[in-house]
């Protein structure tokens, strides 16, 4: 199970956004997309983990005013955080480089060549 997920700025930036923008509500929303179309077992846990976050999170904004709104203040910021560090970061895959037409770089004769004996061509 060795998938790639390539990803630019701009998509991590609006995984990121949609983090943060939806005050964290759908922060599980990002990490159950890289969790399906990569499948790694590493990437469930992190869904599993964010949304078991937020169900404990909504339960516990439902209780009355008292000394630990503050504690559930500053662990919403740090999962938050670590949210956003992990889009950013290292979540996704960073993209192949190229150097020229279907060729990587190191590779001198280049990855497009017809596969094959070349000397029964």
């Amino acid at each position: 199970m060795d998938k790639r997920l390539e990803a630019g700025w701009f998509q991590r930036l609006v995984w990121a956004v949609v983090a943060v923008g939806s005050v964290g509500l759908l922060v599980w929303l990002p990490f159950l997309y890289v969790a399906i179309r990569r499948g790694r077992g590493s990437d469930w846990g992190a869904f599993i983990a964010f949304a078991l976050y937020e169900v404990g999170s909504v339960s516990l904004a439902n209780v009355p005013a008292d000394k630990g709104n503050a504690a559930l203040g500053l662990v919403a910021i740090a999962t938050l955080g670590i949210a956003v560090w992990l889009l950013v970061g290292p979540l996704f895959d960073k993209p192949t480089p190229r150097t020229g037409a279907g060729r990587l770089p190191g590779d001198p004769w280049g990855a497009a060549q017809t596969p094959g004996n070349p000397y029964l061509r």
